[in-house]
């Protein structure tokens, strides 16, 4: 079936998550996506991360996340044979995407304008930590970098402690976001207006637009807003994260109608708040038509309301009801096994050997006329080596001398770490 991007082709050359995130996602939709990695693999394949018990030679989580769907092929681009197979490549694709910094990619020949030479049309697309220009562009990053020098971590934590970090990868997945939006914005502008171009994303630009509205916010007022722990600095009412009689957590923005706010009252056992005339409004109570101290006033009340009931006693109330915008606070086991996460695809099944049938997160987006089918595991280091070079009209002679070179640096690199090859 032909999936959104079905007859696209997309060479990768990233490592980590941010640029391989993007690739995973073009994937997802369709692309043919080929993963070119330097002969000792990513190092993603390898990173296991805590609590993990599956046997050795499974996938890295953070590989497996990323490289579904895609193909591998191992080469040597400091070799004067492996870069002509990139080249090759270039010609024949739609897009390359790469998060290695411009100037290493310059030295290897694989700089924007050489590809430009060789396909006019390309899509080139390159994400790094700081942006392209400025004192800190050609600064290497990580997530944590990102978010401190973006913003977000001053806004994450209590208002009388420490800035802290989200505890997910958001500042190199937001970037990923970012840069599979900005290969398929250059793809159509490619299909209307006729020309490739080369496109910049930076997971600090990333976390400066996760944040537009409260950074707008205080360029707007010349006030900057602080942390203010499970609020919302810019929300001043009742939206906030409470705990429950039994240690549970219980999310709740507002309730929309009056009935629905006089049942939350009665039900958490602060009655006389359903009229108090400081809150008797849904603006009121959100902090938008009051002042922002009266409208801080009613957490308290709240709190004391949401700990005279248990956390499950609260999850059937509210799926009672409706008009009231509010959640459990889910784990990310309760995420894998959520039904409403499971009826709309976003947690789906996949095959990752050798360990079997997993939960794994899917695709996003529903399209009614292409959809995007599951793909399956991420490839081994270099699988699809000998299928990619064949399309590319190389003999097998060839073949047989391009890939035991590479796997001859692959051996050493491997044994140099004292790690057995996989070839």
């Amino acid at each position: 079936m032909t999936e959104p991007l079905t007859g696209m082709r997309i060479i990768e050359m990233a490592t980590a998550l941010q640029g391989p995130a993007a690739g995973g996602y073009l994937a997802e939709m369709g692309a043919d996506v080929i993963r070119v990695e330097t002969p000792g693999g990513d190092g993603s394949r390898y990173g296991r991360g805590v609590n993990n018990t599956n046997p050795p030679g499974t996938a890295g989580t953070q590989f497996a996340s990323t490289s579904r769907g895609k193909r591998s092929i191992s080469i040597d681009a400091k070799s004067e044979a492996g870069l002509e197979v990139i080249h090759r490549l270039l010609e024949t694709a739609d897009a390359f995407i790469s998060n290695y910094r411009e100037a290493a990619l310059e030295r290897l020949g694989l700089g924007y304008e050489a590809c430009r030479e060789r396909n006019p049309g390309l899509v080139y697309a390159l994400a790094n930590g700081f942006g392209p220009h400025g004192p800190k562009a050609t600064r290497p990053m990580t997530d944590i970098a990102a978010q401190a020098r973006g913003g977000l971590m001053s806004m994450i934590g209590e208002a009388d402690g420490a800035p802290m970090r989200a505890g997910v990868t958001v500042a190199d997945l937001a970037g990923a976001m970012q840069l599979a939006l900005a290969t398929v914005t250059a793809l159509l502008a490619r299909e209307r207006h006729g020309v490739g171009q080369k496109v910049n994303i930076s997971a600090y630009g990333a976390q400066i637009w996760l944040q537009s509205w409260e950074l707008n916010h205080a360029g707007l007022t010349g006030q900057t807003l602080e942390r203010d722990g499970a609020h919302h600095p810019n929300v001043p009412g009742m939206e906030a994260i409470y705990e429950t009689k039994d240690g549970g957590w219980m999310a709740i923005s507002f309730a929309k109608t009056e009935p629905a706010w006089q049942a939350l009252c009665e039900f958490g056992g602060i009655p006389n708040a359903a009229t108090d005339e400081r809150w008797n409004s849904v603006q009121k109570r959100v902090g938008m038509s009051t002042d922002p101290e009266i409208a801080r006033s009613i957490r308290p009340v709240l709190a004391a309301a949401f700990r005279s009931r248990t956390t499950a006693e609260w999850e059937a109330f509210f799926d009672s009801q409706p008009q009231i915008i509010a959640n459990r606070v889910f784990s990310h086991a309760d995420v894998l096994s959520d039904p409403q996460a499971r009826a709309n695809g976003y947690i789906t099944d996949v095959e990752l050997p050798p360990i079997g049938t997993i939960p794994f997160v899917g695709p996003l987006i529903h399209f009614s006329e292409t959809p995007p089918s599951v793909k399956g595991p991420p490839p081994e280091l270099d699988q699809h080596a000998e299928e990619i070079l064949r399309e590319l009209g190389y003999s097998w002679d060839e073949i047989t001398s391009i890939t035991e070179s590479s796997r001859t640096a692959m051996r050493e690199r491997f044994e140099a770490l004292g790690l057995d090859p996989p070839y």
